[in-house]
């Protein structure tokens, strides 16, 4: 039996697969094609196999056509198909990456290029990614063995033995104009496939509600997505699962309307994005501060007030490590490094994830004052573009999460999911989330300190606005300077830096978390004692960050680790101030952020600065 090192070793120099040329030409056709026989590693417990089949890509005179045209190409030449199959015996597993490679000597340029990916099923094909155009990953992907400067198609894992046949197409976008271009201009791929064995790298499946609806962006509209695949989301393109639950008049309409119905915004009630299991370390150079690492995404050493990569691997429930949750960047990440953050443990259980409120908490009714009122008559909402529901004490807000669930609720959410207000713990696996290679730090868009989650600014409370860069303003300029779907500008200010993550955690109003100084009340609205059960908040018997968790550290709770990062603002709770809020107001200047948490007395009433979010806990 091999050790583990010399596995992925062996792995390293074998499984570097050049397997095929394919070509695509406009105006005519020019083909060429290389690795006909299958390349094979081996470890001694598994090996790994790619096989072209006899097909080619063979597009003649390919004008410029529409994707919806390009994706259901089935005439013999028009697609390429291939095999990757696996021989796994014992406990063991492959995480694989399909890449596409432009060739030298191309006289269209790959802007103007879209590659398709399915995989054949005996029901047909499966879709494993929206046609997308050409365009190289600027870092490697150390888990499959992937270099840079190739495009990801697909990566998946087998941890048996297995075949599965995937089919590309290949064409010209519809916005190439070939006027003037003299014709005769080709564009070719190399098709590779990298492997590694190791710990799987998939995120568990989303757990959903039988009345949540998975959707996807169209680039105008939210669509309803096709849960059944589990391709509807992306981690390692930070393109995180959204689902989301309609109002009763038009739930039926939409629970048997096709995949790629628009889900019209009208009928959206709440919007939820999935934060799967996983376990994570933070780096240090130095043995003393834990910055994270360099890694791929930044050009300087990690610092406080610029952070680096914190890493993540997911894990299923039947993982819950308990390391230190850090490690020294030059020893490399020890089998006791990782740490499965608290937020995934729900009482007795352990979660395969959560479902984390897209946007900050509004009113169902909007006329409401300071977007809401200090009871828990009204019912939540979760969607962009409205004002947010602050003026609520914690004790109403509490109230409020727990009645999405209740017999008969207008969501149709079924009584084993469990509704309530987001625990410190849960806000802080978003946030170190975000902080990984699957969040915005991930997201080749951003460089440097944009690489920060953009914060909200709307002097209106508005739900979903962005500040824009950091550069983009003056302290003094609030408003609602980008809604959340304008790309980079808006979307940079969610936790992934694109639209699919979950936005309002830097700015916006400061919001409520379940995080309690010894049981005190303050002025939440609940009485004295707090008799709340233990797994809706998390105790804190110190206003020290570093013994708050009964005389020791709070690992996973965004507290000590990473206090300060990119200078966010930290107060700890106390007993005068017992209830711990998240954020930062949109007035507190460049201090707010993801990282950002202070204390208050719980004020309700006329005080209208605090928010709350929404978390789901499925299967509970």
């Amino acid at each position: 039996m091999f050790k583990k090192k010399e596995n992925i070793a062996i792995i390293v120099l074998l499984l570097v697969m050049v397997v095929a040329i394919i070509g695509v030409s406009y105006a005519a056709f020019n083909y060429s094609k290389e690795g006909t026989t299958p390349n094979t590693i081996t470890t001694g417990v598994i090996s790994m196999t790619y096989t072209e089949s006899d097909n080619v890509l063979n597009i003649t005179g390919a004008l410029p056509t529409t994707d919806k045209t390009g994706k259901t190409r089935t005439i013999e030449g028009e697609y390429f198909d291939f095999t990757v199959s696996s021989t796994i015996t014992g406990n063991a597993n492959i995480n694989y990456e399909i890449s596409a490679k432009k060739e030298d000597g191309n006289t269209i340029d790959g802007s103007n290029i879209k590659l398709y990916l399915t995989r054949l099923t005996d029901d047909g094909e499966e879709e494993l990614m929206t046609p997308e155009t050409y365009n190289e990953e600027k870092s490697s992907n150390t888990y499959t063995g992937r270099p840079s400067g190739e495009m990801s198609l697909y990566t998946s894992s087998m941890s048996a033995s297995d075949s599965n046949n995937y089919r590309l197409r290949m064409w010209v976008d519809e916005d190439y104009n070939p006027q003037g271009d003299g014709g005769n201009l080709t564009f070719s791929v190399r098709i590779n496939v990298y492997g590694k064995d190791g710990v799987s790298i998939e995120p568990n499946a989303p757990e959903l509600d039988d009345n949540m609806i998975a959707v996807r962006y169209n680039g105008t509209d939210w669509v309803k997505a096709d849960s059944s695949t589990n391709n509807w989301y992306n981690y390692d393109k930070q393109e995180w699962a959204n689902a989301v639950t309609v109002s009763s008049s038009t739930r039926d309409t939409y629970k048997s309307a096709s995949v790629g119905t628009v889900v019209n915004m009208d009928d959206i009630e709440t919007m939820w994005v999935w934060i799967p299991r996983y376990s994570y370390t933070i780096g240090s150079v130095d043995g003393i501060n834990y910055y994270g690492k360099q890694g791929d995404y930044l050009d300087t050493t990690p610092t406080q007030a610029l952070p680096g990569e914190i890493d993540v691997k997911f894990v299923s429930t039947s993982t819950k490590d308990r390391g230190t949750a850090r490690y020294v960047i030059n020893d490399e990440i020890q089998s006791n490094s990782w740490y499965t953050p608290d937020a995934f443990t729900f009482g007795d259980e352990e979660l395969s994830g959560i479902w984390v409120g897209k946007f900050e908490t509004s009113s169902s009714n909007p006329d409401a004052t300071n977007g809401g009122d200090n009871t828990a008559e009204l019912d939540p909402m979760i969607k962009p573009n409205v004002t947010s529901w602050r003026n609520i004490n914690v004790s109403n807000a509490f109230n409020v999460a727990l009645k999405m669930n209740d017999a008969g609720n207008r969501y149709g959410i079924e009584s084993a999911t469990d509704t309530h207000i987001i625990k410190n713990s849960e806000w802080a696996v978003v946030a170190y989330l975000s902080q990984s290679k699957y969040g915005k730090l991930g997201n080749e868009n951003f460089t440097g300190s944009n690489k920060e989650i953009y914060q909200n600014k709307s002097d209106s409370y508005i739900t979903g606005c962005s500040w824009g860069a950091s550069g983009g303003g003056t302290e003094n300029d609030w408003g609602c300077q980008y809604t959340y779907d304008v790309e980079v500008s808006g979307t940079g200010a969610s936790t992934t830096g694109n639209i699919y993550g979950i936005y309002d955690m830097s700015g916006g109003s400061w919001e409520y978390v379940m995080a309690n100084y010894n049981d005190a009340v303050g002025n939440s609205g609940f009485s004295e004692p707090l008799t709340l059960d233990s797994k809706y908040y998390n105790k804190y018997t110190t206003n020290n960050v570093s013994t708050a968790c009964n005389g020791g550290e709070c690992i996973s709770h965004g507290l000590s680790e990473t206090a300060g990062w990119y200078n966010d603002y930290h107060t700890m709770v106390s007993e005068t101030y017992p209830w711990l809020v998240n954020g930062g107001n949109r007035n507190g200047g460049l201090d707010a952020g993801v990282f950002s948490f202070s204390l208050t007395f719980a004020i309700g009433g006329s005080y209208s600065g605090y928010s709350f979010r929404l978390v789901l806990a499925p299967n509970i």
